[in-house]
């Protein structure tokens, strides 16, 4: 769980998750009201009843915690209907979002949440499953025959949840080859392909114009801060400051270029491009900007506490002019942190942060991501999040969707039941 370690030099410290079962009286009743509120995002009668149940049998002891054993487990279960209730029976998934992000709103709202974004993969066996490829999988470190799903999260003084989802697929799921698996897996038909940037940033214009979550700053790694579609959809938001990971290779200047403007011919016409001037250096790497940082200007920082006691990195920051096909682009910070020996390890992220923004804030935004870790930790450990076995996707989003509400119930008892986080509230921008 998130450590309460943050100093109050950073903006704010994320509690920990420290519920136990002694201190809830009633589960069964909790979880009752906390249902009730979704009533009407279902047709029948009988899907209520398989939506309490089916999330009652992710908080049971049952080892795993896919839809058969669920089924077997809990009183009066049906096993064929849970099935078809998961993968066919109509959910209003809008409405249910919608209320769901309000009560994340009610219980973990702050002026200052962060929105981070993440992929988690989810290993399979065969290729019939909506979205299966062999593709890089997080969860195993390695290329691997899996489903990707992208993720939101929000973070604040009060909290951690999950608050979006979707299946990322393959390039090669929009082939003529794959027309009959897209149809056996009720893929809507409207269905394009996307990257995995381009899905986070349809999800952060959404949150944005949903209007629900308040939030002030949004991360990511490299598979989206190195996205020019991604970084322009959080830039188009007023008032939002990003931290991205970008790779060593990311080319930049420290001072802005010299650039004139040539006069050339083309199809018989005059043109005018911008180039560098003759004076003009060209751009360096990232990388190479680290490595001739003196060690005068490293700061040792804090930033978490792992298993094994706190983690302790280097961190340096610069303002940079990035290079786009060789030209100046914008000025941005950059944040360098490296690992503490002999031979650090780097890591690069640019952010939009005015200028008077102190080392300490980028600091603390660096270490935030691990939330949306400590999401994907304890929904798949906790709550059977990577146990599914459905096929279709539907079901893929339904299985999601519980282990969402399902994890933000339990936050939402810790706060109901006053273990609300009373953690000192400081600036440091």
């Amino acid at each position: 769980m998130l450590p309460d370690s943050r100093q109050t030099e950073y903006l704010y410290p994320v509690p920990q998750f420290d519920l136990s079962q002694k201190d809830v009286e009633d589960f069964d009743r909790e979880l009752k009201g906390f249902h009730e509120h979704f009533a009407d995002c279902f047709e029948r009668s009988e899907s209520r009843d398989h939506f309490y149940n089916f999330m009652a049998g992710q908080f049971s002891k049952i080892e795993r915690k896919s839809i058969e054993p669920i089924a077997i487990a809990i009183e009066g279960g049906n096993v064929r209907s849970m099935q078809r209730f998961v993968s066919v029976a109509p959910w209003d998934d809008k409405k249910i979002m919608t209320k769901y992000r309000n009560l994340v709103k009610e219980d973990l709202a702050h002026p200052d949440g962060v929105i981070i974004f993440d992929e988690s993969g989810f290993a399979k066996k065969g290729d019939e499953s909506i979205g299966v490829a062999k593709q890089y999988c997080g969860s195993l470190g390695k290329v691997e025959n899996c489903q990707v799903g992208v993720f939101a999260a929000y973070t604040s003084p009060y909290g951690y949840a999950l608050i979006d989802k979707q299946l990322y697929l393959p390039e090669k799921w929009f082939s003529t080859d794959y027309e009959q698996r897209c149809r056996k897996c009720n893929l809507p038909e409207n269905t394009v392909f996307k990257t995995k940037p381009e899905i986070a940033a349809e999800m952060i214009n959404q949150i944005a114009e949903e209007n629900i979550l308040p939030f002030k700053y949004v991360l990511a790694d490299s598979v989206y801060g190195d996205n020019p579609h991604f970084v322009e959809a959080v830039e188009s938001l007023v008032g939002v400051t990003y931290l991205l990971q970008v790779p060593k290779n990311t080319l930049c200047w420290l001072k802005h270029p010299g650039t004139i403007t040539k006069q050339y011919q083309y199809g018989g016409q005059t043109l005018i491009k911008k180039v560098l001037s003759d004076r003009a250096k060209e751009p360096v790497a990232v990388s190479t900007i680290a490595e001739n940082i003196h060690q005068i200007f490293w700061y040792r920082k804090t930033v978490s506490e792992g298993t094994k006691g706190p983690i302790t990195y280097e961190f340096a920051k610069r303002q940079i002019v990035l290079a786009q096909h060789g030209l100046p682009e914008k000025t941005v910070w950059l944040l360098i942190r490296r690992t503490i020996g002999k031979e650090p390890i780097y890591s690069f992220y640019l952010s939009n942060a005015p200028a008077s923004v102190r080392l300490n804030t980028l600091v603390w935004l660096s270490g935030l991501r691990w939330s949306i870790e400590q999401c994907f930790e304890e929904t798949k450990t906790e709550l059977g999040m990577d146990h599914y076995e459905v096929r279709k996707f539907p079901g893929w989003n339904h299985h999601m969707l519980t282990c969402m509400l399902a994890h933000f119930f339990l936050w939402h008892l810790k706060v109901r039941l006053g273990k609300k986080s009373t953690s000192h509230y400081a600036f440091a921008a």
